[in-house]
């Protein structure tokens, strides 16, 4: 059987892939490292706009059940994926001259990366959900090692690439399990499987979905599966740790979600509760070594696995009737992360110029550097979720309301808990920013400052009108 691809359904996810080739050939033929960065952007802005064009298609169809859709869910995600990449290659620019990172290798691993996370929002199979992993994964071990004279980003890459070996094992092991009892692949398939396995089955199906979702708690820093996060946000450089604490999460969190609410619902019973000890552990975790940081980027790391907690919460109910609000919470939820998170490895990069890597460096930012002081301090606020980073609060009452309302209320009061913890080190690091100046101004490159501009100008934007994103989430939904 010949099927038929919808190519304006794939767009998006297709004019990134072909601009990752385009970007390598136009590097071997000589082009600077100027135009090929905005070949690069120039792709992600194409990709973008082309996301109206693809809305409400589906391709890769067998029997009414689809490998690839474009609905408003996909759609929602890939914007958030493209948006948060534009500005990672914004950030990108700096770095690659300071640290002699080959232009052409750089962005197309980057592209390529990217056109994973694209293709998780869409896909809806368990083999395109897994391959999608990996297109994401595989080029960000490479990224993540580019600096090859390096012993620190050497041996970040290598932990990074040894713990995904085993996260595709654990999940392809999985996988396995779920198609020998349920014969199917395609998301909505596998549900209508579920719902009708036999008795003496139940155990297998149980273990498989678990060891789906342990391959995907590597991807998105879940605890326990979580310990790579700190050493390779570190060791990377820092676009790459941005990525990694953006666009890599967004499409964690997209894939993880699809094959919950829409593949694996009829066992909420089973891992609704697992996703609330998960959520709990790393909120708690996260929050709790955050407190003992002083390097900026650890502590965003850290920060990281704890907003990750968040983000599993309103999954811990798993019930049927709760999974609209419970996508809805986890969409919105990650849409104003990307924003306010990326907004903070944004500044983190600036000061990262002169030297600037403990959090002591950052005394007196606002004497020295006030504009990136203002939108530091604005990022941090919002990530505490405190007025006036309005988003960042809401965000926290979205996922609240759905874990409360998903009947897992012990997980809303361990919340409340965390996000007071998480109050003490955000707003420790926003008192550095006024405290007597120990350093010199630091340059602002114009691509950084665009990036941090960026950032604060959606961070804003969605603080004064966040029904953008909350009702964006809703529509996103089916």
């Amino acid at each position: 059987m010949i099927q038929s691809i919808d190519y304006l359904a794939i767009l998006p996810t297709l004019i990134v892939a072909v601009a990752s080739v385009v970007v390598l050939m136009a590097d071997a033929f000589g082009a600077p490292r100027r135009i090929v960065g905005l070949l690069t952007m120039i792709s992600l802005v194409a990709a973008a706009g082309s996301l109206v064009v693809g809305r409400g298609r589906s391709t890769f169809c067998a029997a009414r059940s689809c490998s690839y859709v474009a609905d408003d869910f996909t759609v929602l995600f890939q914007a958030v994926v493209l948006l948060a990449a534009l500005v990672v290659v914004l950030l990108s620019h700096g770095e690659m001259r300071r640290s002699a990172l080959p232009a052409g290798e750089y962005h197309f691993l980057l592209l390529a990366a990217i056109t994973g996370a694209l293709l998780l929002a869409a896909g809806r199979d368990l083999i395109t959900l897994v391959v999608a992993l990996e297109t994401l994964s595989l080029p960000v071990f490479a990224l993540v090692g580019l600096r090859r004279h390096d012993g620190v980003a050497s041996e970040a890459a290598l932990k990074l690439f040894l713990v995904s070996v085993v996260s595709s094992a654990v999940t392809l092991f999985g996988i396995s399990l779920v198609y020998g009892v349920t014969g199917a692949m395609h998301l909505d398939r596998v549900a209508a499987g579920l719902a009708h396995v036999p008795a003496e089955l139940k155990p297998v199906a149980a273990a498989g979905i678990v060891l789906v979702i342990a391959g995907f708690g590597f991807k998105v820093a879940a605890v326990p599966f979580h310990f790579w996060a700190p050493d390779v946000y570190q060791g990377a450089p820092l676009p790459v740790a941005a990525f990694l604490s953006v666009v890599s999460k967004a499409g964690g969190f997209a894939g993880l979600t699809l094959v919950l609410t829409v593949g694996f619902w009829p066992f909420g019973h089973t891992w609704g509760p697992m996703m609330g000890v998960l959520s709990a552990a790393t909120m708690t975790l996260g929050n709790l070594v955050a407190l003992r940081q002083r390097n900026a980027v650890r502590l965003l790391a850290w920060s990281s696995v704890a907003q990750s907690g968040y983000m599993l919460a309103p999954l811990a109910g798993g019930a049927r009737v709760r999974l609209h609000e419970a996508m809805t919470a986890t969409a919105a939820y990650v849409a104003m992360y990307a924003i306010m998170n990326i907004g903070a490895f944004a500044v983190v990069a600036v000061v990262a110029r002169r030297g600037g890597r403990e959090l002591d460096d950052y005394r007196g930012l606002v004497r020295t550097n006030p504009g990136t002081a203002a939108a530091l301090a604005f990022f941090l606020v919002c990530l505490a979720g405190l007025p006036p980073g309005v988003m960042g609060l809401l965000a926290k009452v979205v996922v609240f309301k759905a874990a409360v309302g998903g009947a897992a209320t012990w997980l809303a009061v361990i919340m409340a808990v965390n996000t007071v913890i998480g109050l003490y080190y955000y707003l420790g690091w926003a008192a550095r920013l006024f405290a007597p100046a120990r350093a010199e101004p630091t340059p602002v490159g114009r691509a950084a400052g665009i990036a941090v501009a960026v950032s604060l100008a959606g961070a804003i934007v969605v603080s004064l009108v966040p029904e953008l994103v909350l009702h964006a989430a809703a529509l996103a939904v089916p």
